[in-house]
């Protein structure tokens, strides 16, 4: 999967994801071949941090 480069797209894409598609963020990245530590990273970098009680980036 290519993720977008603008921070608020990916926010966008991955907390969609999550939400319609993946009970957790590990699933999420595993079944699209996603580097967490990256993804994490990245959105991070844009004040988003992973909320695994929700599964969602906030």
């Amino acid at each position: 999967m290519t993720l977008p480069s603008d921070p608020f797209m990916l926010l966008s894409m991955i907390n969609m994801k999550l939400r319609d598609d993946y009970p957790s963020l590990d699933e999420l990245c595993a079944a699209e071949d996603i580097d967490r530590n990256e993804l994490e990273s990245r959105l991070r970098e844009a004040g988003f941090d992973y909320l695994p009680e929700a599964n969602q980036f906030r």
